[in-house]
């Protein structure tokens, strides 16, 4: 399979997930409702809603907001260049995976941002259930859409011991954060650059198996001498 196709399919599975999921939980569970995974209490389905940043976070309301959609399409225009880049270079299947993945992530909330708020109607705690396409339009404009997410895995929820400083008696929960499989996308494939290729990050350029090895500059000359 051309590394081409790989990165095609890599975003379109990730895309299409990140927004069959999105758009189910919008319309089928009540806003600050969800259900364990499997009956798992540390692994939850749980619908909550941010404006546009990853793992429920803001940015300066809807000033913010714009900013943050704009910078987010001229990022995803910037990594597609890239992207292009390392296909043409013949860069590892790895490295274009994990580019990959973060372009899919970027794309999915970038959906969210563009689109939700003219597609939906608004979700509020005890405020029914998310209508797609209301006859009465949508509860946002282009670009001010809240990004939908629903993962919570509370792996640990308890109180700190008393003698812990400054937070003793307190309750403690990790992991906190609200996410989705876009946020998800964009974290591992940041991960597998840092790990696994931190050359990416060097100036020396990358060259491709079929290529042999470069001259020395530094080497003397080879060339034969003439013979009187």
């Amino acid at each position: 399979m051309k590394k081409s196709t790989t990165s095609i399919l890599t975003i379109l599975l990730i895309l299409i997930t990140d927004q069959v999921i999105k758009v189910w939980v919008k319309t089928n569970i009540h806003y600050g409702d969800g259900f364990n995974i499997l009956g798992l209490d540390w692994a939850r389905i749980h619908f909550v809603e941010n404006e546009g940043m990853a793992f429920g976070l803001s940015f300066g309301g809807v000033a913010g907001k714009y900013a943050l959609s704009i910078f987010r399409i001229i990022m995803v225009g910037v990594l597609l260049y890239i992207l292009r880049t390392l296909l043409r270079n013949n860069e590892s299947r790895g490295l274009i995976v994990a580019f990959s993945m973060i372009i899919a992530g970027a794309l999915g909330n970038i959906i969210d941002s563009m689109i939700y708020g003219l597609i939906f109607s608004e979700s509020t705690f005890h405020g029914g259930l998310a209508t797609l396409f209301p006859p009465e339009g949508g509860y946002g404009s282009f670009l001010t859409g809240k990004v939908v997410d629903m993962l919570y895995f509370p792996l640990i929820d308890t109180f700190l011991p008393e003698w812990v400083p400054i937070w003793g008696g307190k309750h403690f929960e990790f992991f906190r954060p609200v996410f989705n499989i876009a946020d998800s996308a964009i974290s591992v494939g940041v991960a597998a650059i840092l790990l696994f290729h931190r050359r990416f990050f060097s100036a020396t350029p990358h060259r491709t198996e079929n290529e042999g090895p470069q001259p020395d500059e530094h080497a003397p000359s080879q060339e034969p001498s003439v013979e009187s």
